[in-house]
């Protein structure tokens, strides 16, 4: 959740009553528990991605720029992303199987190769609330779709062969809520299942998840027992919904066990206070949750600016299985 606008999700409650195969248990013993950022001033570290070999990349709303580093070494390093130097803010940060890194930051996506090189801009049109504010994505076998902050809309650019087709207005969410204000949708999270026919969406101001068939676009709120989710990053592996809240719930990580259609569930997990410092998203290694710590809530915080490594309440114990 972009930082200059989160206060606007209190007027909107008030209208509301991986691939690889993970680390062996002794290496995942070994592994830092923190992992520094930065250093530097006003980085407020937003999103995150760690690819199957272990690179972590994060972005920061702060100033825009990407940092790289790995599970096994507590530093990250600036990451030489060509074109970005201009880009005030990145939030949504995701690689793809071969290693390409997506971001999105203002009105734009960005695919750059793991060198830094860059591949694809991409710019959203806008929506009828005026200029995007790009704020989180997925990548599926044959498109990219990405949430607006600012809009309640859904981009979605179309994938093929590698390619990156035009980024356009794909869905206005409010069909699912018609008489919910515009602006206070503030989509944040999306993430979809395997076979990329099945979204799902978080909206801060409807303190919700969205389902989104994406052959017919029809939209329905997950039923999660009637508990306020208004999530910011989620991460979907098989029907375990991995999300972060950090507005009208205790701030963390919270996990919910979803039916076979991603249409109701229940939250099994809460993971709350300490080592968190207003955490935004997470990504998953192995049997490892990592988490941003954004001081988003204070900013321009204070650094050291870090990612927290904790235990997946979800992996089995040694000797067992789910």
């Amino acid at each position: 959740m972009p930082g200059t606008t989160r206060l606007l999700c209190l007027a909107a409650s008030a209208l509301l009553a991986g691939l690889a195969a993970p680390p062996s248990p002794a290496a995942a013993h070994d592994l830092p528990r923190t992992y520094v950022v930065s250093k530097a001033p006003g980085v407020l570290p937003e999103g995150i991605a760690i690819d199957h070999d272990g690179t972590m990349y994060v972005s920061s709303d702060g100033t825009g720029a990407l940092y790289r580093g790995s599970v096994r070494d507590p530093q990250l390093r600036p990451f030489p992303a060509a074109g970005t130097a201009d880009r005030p803010s990145s939030l949504g940060v995701h690689t793809d199987g071969t290693g390409r890194v997506y971001s999105v930051g203002g009105v734009e996506l960005t695919v750059h190769d793991r060198h830094g090189r860059l591949l694809t801009t991409r710019t959203a049109q806008g929506g009828p609330l005026g200029p995007s504010h790009l704020n989180d994505l997925v990548i599926t076998d044959d498109a990219v779709y990405v949430t607006d902050w600012a809009n309640p809309v859904v981009h979605r650019a179309a994938l093929r062969h590698g390619v990156l087709g035009p980024l356009e207005p794909w869905l206005d969410i409010r069909s699912a809520f018609p008489q919910f204000p515009a602006q206070y949708w503030l989509l944040n999270g999306i993430v979809a299942d395997r076979s990329g026919t099945t979204l799902l969406v978080a909206s801060n101001g409807t303190e919700a998840v969205w389902r989104v068939d994406v052959a017919t676009r029809d939209v329905a709120q997950v039923d999660l027992g009637g508990a306020s989710f208004g999530a910011d990053g989620m991460l979907l592996r098989g029907r375990t919904l991995y999300a972060v809240l950090n507005y009208a719930a205790p701030s963390g990580v919270y996990v919910a066990e979803l039916d076979t259609q991603l249409r109701t569930g229940s939250v099994i997990h809460r993971i709350t206070g300490e080592p968190f410092d207003l955490p935004t998203t997470l990504a998953r290694y192995g049997c490892r949750l990592y988490v941003v710590n954004s001081q988003n809530d204070e900013p321009p915080g204070e650094p050291p600016y870090t990612v927290s490594a904790i235990d997946d309440p979800m992996c089995a114990p040694p000797g067992r299985t789910r």
